[in-house]
């Protein structure tokens, strides 16, 4: 892969050191962060989320929520036990919480920590629905997007010169801050657009290595475009491919979801 804006030696060393490769899609990035950090902010930043919203238990949807993110999370543990990197998801700590709000929105922090809002639920309709935005979701974090986008801050900030160096706690949060504003309303990463599709396609395999048809995914990111108010899209798709490129990609990765659905004892 190639790093921009690094110069000499430096920049290779760090290119050759830190470039991570996705197992389920293939693509290599750039993840310098500390993981551990990663996770305990993420988990810091999580549990003050859900303590400032309203957490629906004990609901019909609220069990769909976490039976969905369930069968997602065992599909991806035997996805990555089967190709032995299971190590990858040794610290994954995962939860499935419904948030009471009308934002059409859903997100997954990096360590499998999931919100999904109420105000998506129409939208989805149904488990295979869901799905689509929860096996997006937690792509973003087992893609490490997370690290990567807080990588890029760090080496925007550092240049060649982070290899190598400490960051001070003070320094880390800001990063942390810049390239993950929990704080902000919507609460999520703002994710590239490169990771966004890697994300739809990444989702789309696990979703039907979880046993959910993958052909919903086109009516679902449909009726998210349908959505779309006064030319206003909802924030889940911000940052996303248009409409068109992502409806072609879902097109070419099909039929591979569609054999992981069948293996999974789906009907095709």
């Amino acid at each position: 892969m190639k790093i921009k804006h690094l110069f000499g030696m430096g920049a290779v060393a760090l290119s050759v050191a830190a470039c991570t490769t996705n197992p389920i899609t293939g693509r290599s990035s750039l993840q310098i962060a500390n993981n551990s950090e990663i996770l305990t902010m993420s988990a810091q930043e999580y549990k003050s989320t859900l303590s400032k919203g309203k957490v629906i238990t004990g609901t019909a949807d609220a069990k769909r929520v976490v039976n969905v993110g369930n069968r997602i999370k065992t599909a991806a543990e035997k996805y990555y036990q089967s190709i032995g990197r299971s190590a990858d998801l040794a610290n994954y700590s995962w939860e499935f919480n419904l948030l009471q709000s009308t934002e059409l929105n859903a997100w997954c922090m990096p360590g499998g920590k999931v919100a999904v809002y109420t105000g998506i639920l129409p939208v989805t309709k149904n488990d295979n629905g869901l799905a689509v935005v929860m096996g997006h979701e937690v792509s973003h974090a087992l893609a490490g997007h997370g690290n990567e986008r807080i990588s890029q801050a760090m080496v925007a900030q550092y240049g060649g010169s982070i290899l190598g160096s400490t960051i001070s706690n003070a320094q880390w949060a800001a990063i942390f801050q810049k390239a993950y504003p929990i704080g902000s309303q919507v609460a999520l990463l703002k994710y590239g657009r490169n990771q966004e599709s890697e994300a739809d396609k990444m989702g789309l395999y696990l979703m039907s290595m979880a046993g959910y048809d993958p052909r919903e995914a086109i009516p679902f990111w449909n009726r998210m475009e349908a959505s779309s108010t006064g030319g206003r899209q909802p924030e889940f798709l911000s940052t996303h491919p248009n409409p068109e490129t992502r409806i072609s990609d879902i097109n070419k990765d099909l039929p591979q979801a569609l054999e992981y659905y069948k293996a999974a004892g789906g009907k095709i």
